[in-house]
């Protein structure tokens, strides 16, 4: 059982996620953005800020973690994968479900915040840590790894930003989005749902 915080001041995901319906990339402060107002657009926002919530906001295991404007990060509610390729036989590879974490580029050692490392470590999963859109790595912790963290270097620049579509086809799962309900689930292979509620979704 999650319990939904409030944002408060805090806008960091309108500046570090990009937003494709505007043009907007990742790293960018959003145009409609207001400090001490929010968005001044938010009964007409577009359907990928409609349908996004950061895993802080709805309490998602997150309560030991800082408000994303005082960590310098937002860990995304919505999985991602990464392809991991075997080292010595590039043929074979694999999709790896990763937790995406958007890191204030500013603040490059955000993830190095123990309350962020043991969160990790409870979820057992690599994160996705992003810069932008084509920078990043994958780390991950002791749980995966058996042993210490390990931080890899990901082939950013060599394959777009996945869609929901991309993301629930290659993690064997699927999406769906009820317009009535106001409501879009990704639910992903090993039967984990999320489920995001919103208050004015429309169709796009």
């Amino acid at each position: 059982m999650t319990t939904r915080r409030a944002c408060g001041d805090c806008m960091l995901c309108c500046s570090l996620l990009p937003v494709e319906e505007f043009g907007k990339p990742a790293g960018e402060r959003c145009r409609h953005a207001k400090f001490g107002k929010g968005c001044s657009i938010y009964s007409r926002r577009p359907g990928s800020c409609a349908l996004w919530n950061c895993r802080w906001l709805v309490n998602d295991d997150t309560a030991e973690l800082r408000r994303p404007d005082r960590s310098h990060y937002v860990i995304d509610i919505m999985p991602d994968f990464c392809r991991a390729v075997h080292n010595t036989d590039p043929a074979q590879s694999y999709a790896l479900e990763v937790i995406q974490v958007w890191v204030d580029p500013k603040y490059r050692d955000a993830h190095r915040d123990p309350m962020f490392r043991r969160y990790l470590d409870r979820q057992g999963k690599c994160a996705l840590i992003r810069y932008g859109s084509r920078e990043g790595f994958l780390l991950a912790p002791p749980s995966v790894t058996g042993a210490g963290w390990v931080e890899h270097e990901s082939g950013f620049d060599q394959e777009p930003q996945h869609t929901l579509q991309q993301i629930a086809a290659t993690l064997g799962g699927e999406i769906a989005i009820d317009a009535e309900m106001k409501s879009a689930t990704v639910t992903t292979a090993d039967g984990v749902a999320r489920k995001v509620a919103v208050d004015d979704w429309r169709g796009r």
